[in-house]
């Protein structure tokens, strides 16, 4: 029976992870656990408050909470990712390598969205 019973538990979450995988980018949040091949942006130090995930590829824009106010990050992606900085006539880049992270970035002050490329930024 207990036999049964690990194998009916082994089959729910393999059937369960590709939804769990595929959640929505938004749901990232405090207590939410982020999914792999996502770099994941916090508001507060130590990965806390209003969270942010980015899953690649493509350019996205961090949402209103995150514009030059990200404090902490975390990484669970296997190649580079940038986080861009837009100024008036040119941009940046902070090089984010695969599974990095820092719990008090203070490159987050500077940050106005994140990529798979380097957008043709300059490194900062």
């Amino acid at each position: 029976m207990l036999r049964k019973l690990a194998l009916s538990t082994a089959a729910l979450v393999t059937a369960l992870a590709p939804a769990l995988a595929t959640a929505p980018a938004s749901a990232a949040g405090p207590g939410v656990e982020r999914g792999p091949g996502e770099v994941c942006f916090w508001t507060q130090p130590g990965q806390h408050g209003t969270g942010f995930c980015y899953r690649p590829p493509g350019y996205r824009d961090v949402p209103e909470s995150h514009h030059d106010k990200t404090a902490s990050f975390r990484s669970d992606v296997n190649q580079n990712m940038y986080a861009i900085d837009w100024g008036r006539h040119d941009c940046f880049y902070r090089l984010i390598r695969p599974y990095d992270f820092s719990d008090n970035w203070s490159w987050g002050s500077r940050i106005d969205g994140v990529s798979h490329t380097d957008e043709g930024c300059q490194p900062a």
